[in-house]
């Protein structure tokens, strides 16, 4: 089975492919450009890398969220117009939990947070790639209250690592570790293992849908201005 997996869903815009289980083309940029601009040229250099032909894709995944509102609804487009198109299932691919994925096994308990502006974060938490919280926009302070008593040591990757490091620090002292930088930005090769998985859950195109766990930053200022 060839799996196609893209992520828009935060900083970086990822690409990778998995065949057989196997990952045989990933990338990753952060550049000036807009997710729009890279993401179908990433495509066409991952096919053609990794000696794939489009109608070859079995499955087709997209990190669906949380992150940003627009950068998630370009690989969720993408993914569906690639899907009509070939008549083939989809993936929607949580992005907390491939930020988990994306660093090695842990004794510790790993905490992927997402920059969710407003002094906010996307947060959950995961012990031994099991579950322990549901993801939640909370303040950073509310989630590491959240967290502190899952255990006594505690893992953080993503890119709401960077804004609140400070406050991690001062809030859970020596109890607090941190991912390498480079492990930041989501792998796009963790959310193909994911979609690849036996636990994926296959949709109709029409079923993929961006995962937002609080309303954007427009609806809520009409909300707002209409009382």
């Amino acid at each position: 089975m060839i799996v196609l997996a893209l992520d828009t869903s935060g900083p970086s815009a990822g690409v990778a492919l998995l065949r057989d289980g196997q990952l045989c083309y990933e990338a990753t940029v952060v550049n000036r450009l807009t997710h729009s601009v890279n993401l179908i040229p990433m495509v066409e250099e991952g096919l053609r890398c990794a000696g794939v032909t489009m109608p070859e894709v079995d499955l087709l995944a997209a990190v669906v969220g949380p992150g940003s509102f627009t950068g998630v609804r370009i690989a969720v487009a993408a993914v569906q117009a690639m899907a009509y198109a070939l008549d083939k299932p989809c993936v929607a691919v949580n992005a907390l939990e491939a930020l988990a994925l994306g660093v090695a096994e842990s004794p510790r308990v790993v905490c992927p947070i997402r920059d969710a502006r407003v002094q906010q974060v996307y947060g959950a938490a995961f012990l031994h790639g099991e579950r322990l919280m549901d993801d939640a926009a909370l303040k950073v302070a509310e989630y590491l209250r959240v967290i502190e008593p899952m255990g006594e040591q505690f893992l953080f990757v993503g890119d709401g690592v960077a804004p609140c490091r400070q406050v991690i620090v001062e809030t859970l002292g020596s109890r607090a570790f941190f991912a390498p930088p480079h492990l930041n930005l989501l792998k796009p090769g963790a959310a193909a293992l994911i979609a690849g998985s036996d636990r994926a859950v296959h949709l109709a195109p029409d079923d993929l849908k961006p995962l937002y766990l609080r309303q954007p930053q427009a609806e809520r200022e009409r909300e707002k201005q209409h009382g």
